[in-house]
């Protein structure tokens, strides 16, 4: 397989990929070019690669610095903006971590705080709601816990960490 095939095979993948965890494909598939890609690219160079709208390469470039995963350079001589992904896949990671963890599980785990004391216990279906808020909040806590470790810690300690408890439960 030529080099282009493997790359336009790897953003193919990595947008279905993203979109399977939420992320819209097309920022997932930009995000990939710029993985893939050994020099800064410019939006004209997202556009022609993935033959997307010049507003879908712009919005997506955005989104991908507002997560952190993306950042803008400047070539000398040139007026255009470039970008650059970073390519350490554990920074990736950990950046993606802390974003999802921002975005959604900080939201949830506010939504569950108020739900949880916000109920007034008058009946056994509201003691029961109650409880299963409670019990909701307990998990997205752990998760919360475990999340911050990881983006924390530092590649071997996760690794040795879960080939650990793989080996418990099996």
């Amino acid at each position: 397989m030529k080099l282009d095939e493997a790359k336009k095979q790897f953003v193919s993948e990595w947008g279905t990929f993203g979109s399977k965890w939420g992320v819209n494909r097309t920022m997932a598939s930009v995000h990939a070019l710029l993985l893939v890609s050994s020099e800064s690219l410019c939006a004209d160079d997202v556009m022609e690669q993935l033959d997307i709208s010049r507003g879908n390469a712009n919005m997506n470039l955005r989104a991908l610095i507002d997560w952190g995963l993306v950042r803008k350079t400047h070539k000398a001589g040139e007026r255009k903006e470039y970008f650059y992904a970073e390519k350490d896949v554990w920074k990736v990671t950990r950046q993606v971590i802390k974003e999802r963890k921002r975005r959604e599980l900080e939201p949830l785990r506010n939504m569950l705080t108020e739900l949880k004391h916000d109920v007034d216990v008058e009946s056994p279906e509201s003691e029961e709601f109650q409880k299963m808020m409670v019990e909701l909040s307990s998990f997205a806590d752990a998760a919360d816990v475990a999340l911050e470790k990881m983006v924390k810690s530092d590649q071997k300690w996760v690794f040795n960490s879960l080939m650990k408890f793989l080996k418990a439960s099996s």
